[in-house]
This record gives structure tokens, C-alpha cells and sequence, in this order.
């Protein structure tokens, strides 16, 4: 019994030696398997898919569809120095195919200046650009290039019927980045910004998708993938979500301009205005329905020789202040207003020599004053 005591014992004691004198040994190795008893792994699965939602799969298809027709533009522009020597500058910017045949939509800024344009398509290609036709007042410019195929391109929305709150999808090169895609929605419309040419854009489309330097020129679309806007200005000198991206069927008077050898002349809006309607027309004491409530009018202006009448004094309503005796606009060319953007979507079909009919309400009568457009300074 003893013997049989010792022998058990100097088998533990030279296990222990054996374990121990081992350069990796741990406590954790040790025990391991007794922390695995009762321990079953499930089978293993394949994984065939992220599980897409309805709406990430929409984004995927535009984007794929949307980004072999959306190019990557370098305009070079040549100054000279102090010591009056050539000195040669690029700027970047996006643009997008509106036929097979290599016609591109994009700002008038991204090229302004331009002694070359370069195109490069999504597949790296390059081409040298011409200028067909520009509209610096719409800050649009319509190039060529001559391809050696028929290329990818993206079919015009109508962009007279946007909702707020709908998504959008914009496509460009911000910084340098080819590709990149940023989704959104359109924040407001009617929208009124000062260009990068000094130039006043009125009713455009505001959007939280992200738009950053080099994304002008690119497309704003809905999620039918047409083309909806051309991102053209941010607010600030980043991304803040709130960028503004001027209509395409502005773009559309240009191209139908070209396609007819006109010369692109639009007339210009000669008035401020503040849409009101529902309870805020009731304190007013003007009709519930609204409509668009001048505030200014530009002297020589087409409302101006018009007789359209602004604002004769200023309220303050909550933290805004508004003017109020202007004449409120209810209908253009006997459609009713109910929308910020009316008179910029009415006046953007029209041509200088044109005339627009507004209805107006003045002093609690209705009148109606036709409006010959003509060539205006910019609203200040």
C-alpha cells in the first residue's frame, strides 16, 4: 500500500517537473479544456449577402448606372505674373453625358477662362473638350468632346415638381476623388445664392447630400436616376449639408437654344420675394391661399417698367423681418402660385421680348399686369 502511495506520488511530482519546465507554459493552457466541457459550436453557414434594404439596393443600381456617365473635367487657364510671365493653373470640377455622342453638361465656372478642357471619362480615358455654348447668368455650359464609341449617359428629369423631403443622389469628384457618391434630400426649393462669377442664382434647389470643391458641374438625381440638378455651390468654404444645385430644366433653355442657333439670353428676375400663405396671409390680412408678397423691385427691371410695387414698410414676425403693402403675386400666366419658386419657373421658360401675365392683389383688388421681360440688373 505504501509502495503503491509513493509510486503514485512520484508520478504526479515528475508530471508537474515536465509541465512546468516548458518555456510556454500557462495556467490557461491547463485548464482550457476543462472550460470547454460543454462547450458545442454551431455548424458553419456560408454568407451570401449584407441583407440590402429596399433603398441601399436603389442607391447601388444608381450609382452604378450614374457613374459611367459622369466625367472628371480639368480646365487649365493661363495669367500671367507680376513680371508679366505665363503662369498656367488648374481647377477642377464634374460634368455628366447627355447623349452617346459626347455632349456634357456642366458649370460655366468649372471651365470659365479655360485655354484647355480635359475629359476623363470613368473608364480613365481622356479627351480634349470644346465649348459649344455657355449661360454665365444660370453659371451652365455645354462642352463636346469626340469620343471613339458610344458612351454611357444619363436621361433629364423634370425639375419643376421636386418636393422637399424627397432623395436625391450626387455624383462628382470632390477634391480629386473620382466616383464619389453622398446621399440626400432636397432641403428647400426656391433657394437664392450668390455664384462664383458674382452672379445672383435664383430658385435653386437646396439639398443636405454632400457637395464639396470639385462636385460642381456634377448631377443631382432622384431615385429613378435622372437627372434632376446640376450641383453647382455650398454654402461656406466645406460641407455644412447645405449645398444648392441650380434645376435642369434651366439647363433644358440652353440646350434648346443650341439645338435651334439661338443665342442663350435669359431675362433676369426684377423682384424680391417672401411666399406666404395659411396663417401667416390671415395676420396679414390677405387671402389664406397665398401667394408671393414683393418685397422689391429693381429699378429698369421688368416688373419695374411693369408697375409692380414693393414692400412699403417692415414687421418683424417671430425672429423675421418682413416687408409688407407690396402687391402679392396669385397667379402667373393664370396658374396659381403655391410654390417659392413660381416667377423663377415661369421666367426661366421665357425668352427677353417675351410676356408673362401676373395676377396680383393690391390694396384688397385684383389686377392683372402683363410683364414684357426684358434684360435686368441682377437682384442685390
Amino acid at each position: 500500500m505504501t509502495a503503491r502511495t509513493l509510486l503514485l506520488a512520484f508520478v504526479i511530482a515528475s508530471g508537474f517537473v515536465w509541465l512546468t519546465s516548458r518555456a510556454n507554459w500557462s495556467v490557461r493552457e491547463v485548464s482550457a479544456p476543462l472550460s470547454r466541457v460543454g462547450l458545442r459550436l454551431p455548424k458553419a453557414t456560408s454568407v451570401r449577402g449584407a441583407g440590402l434594404t429596399p433603398d441601399e439596393q436603389n442607391n447601388i443600381d444608381i450609382y452604378k448606372a450614374a457613374r459611367l456617365a459622369t466625367v472628371y473635367i480639368t480646365s487649365t487657364t493661363v495669367r500671367r505674373d507680376f513680371f508679366y510671365q505665363p503662369v498656367a493653373s488648374q481647377s477642377l470640377g464634374s460634368g455628366f453625358l447627355i447623349e452617346d455622342s459626347g455632349f456634357i453638361l456642366t458649370n460655366f465656372h468649372v471651365i470659365s477662362g479655360s485655354s484647355r478642357i480635359q475629359v476623363t471619362l470613368s473608364n480613365q480615358t481622356q479627351y480634349y473638350a470644346r465649348a459649344l455654348d455657355t449661360d454665365r447668368s444660370d453659371d451652365l455650359a455645354l462642352i463636346k468632346i469626340e469620343p471613339k464609341g458610344r458612351l454611357s449617359f444619363l436621361k433629364l428629369g423634370d425639375s419643376d415638381h421636386l418636393q422637399v423631403g424627397q432623395k436625391v443622389l450626387a455624383i462628382g469628384n470632390p477634391f480629386g476623388l473620382e466616383g464619389t457618391l453622398t446621399v440626400g434630400v432636397v432641403s428647400s426649393i426656391g433657394r437664392s445664392i450668390d455664384s462664383e462669377n458674382e452672379q445672383r442664382l435664383q430658385g435653386m434647389i437646396q439639398t443636405d447630400a454632400a457637395i464639396n470643391g470639385g462636385n460642381s458641374g456634377g448631377p443631382l438625381l432622384d431615385s429613378n436616376g435622372a437627372v434632376i440638378g446640376i450641383n453647382t455651390a455650398i454654402l461656406g468654404r466645406t460641407n455644412m449639408g447645405i449645398g444648392f444645385a441650380l434645376p435642369i430644366n434651366r439647363a433644358k433653355a440652353l440646350l434648346a437654344d443650341y439645338q435651334a442657333g439661338r443665342v442663350t439670353e435669359r431675362p433676369k428676375i426684377g423682384v424680391t420675394t417672401e411666399y406666404v400663405a395659411g396663417d401667416l396671409a390671415d395676420a396679414l390680412g390677405l387671402p389664406r391661399r397665398g401667394g408671393l408678397l414683393v418685397q422689391g423691385v429693381v429699378r429698369g427691371s421688368s416688373e419695374y417698367l411693369a408697375g409692380v410695387r414693393g414692400a412699403r414698410e417692415v414687421v418683424d414676425i417671430g425672429n423675421v423681418e418682413l416687408g409688407i403693402g407690396g402687391d402679392l403675386i396669385v397667379a402667373i400666366d393664370g396658374q396659381p402660385v403655391d410654390r417659392e419658386d413660381a416667377l423663377v419657373r415661369a421666367v426661366s421658360r421665357k425668352r427677353v421680348g417675351d410676356t408673362i401675365t401676373l395676377t396680383i392683389i393690391r390694396n384688397g383688388r385684383t389686377l392683372t399686369l402683363p410683364v414684357k421681360l426684358v434684360r435686368a440688373p441682377d437682384v442685390t
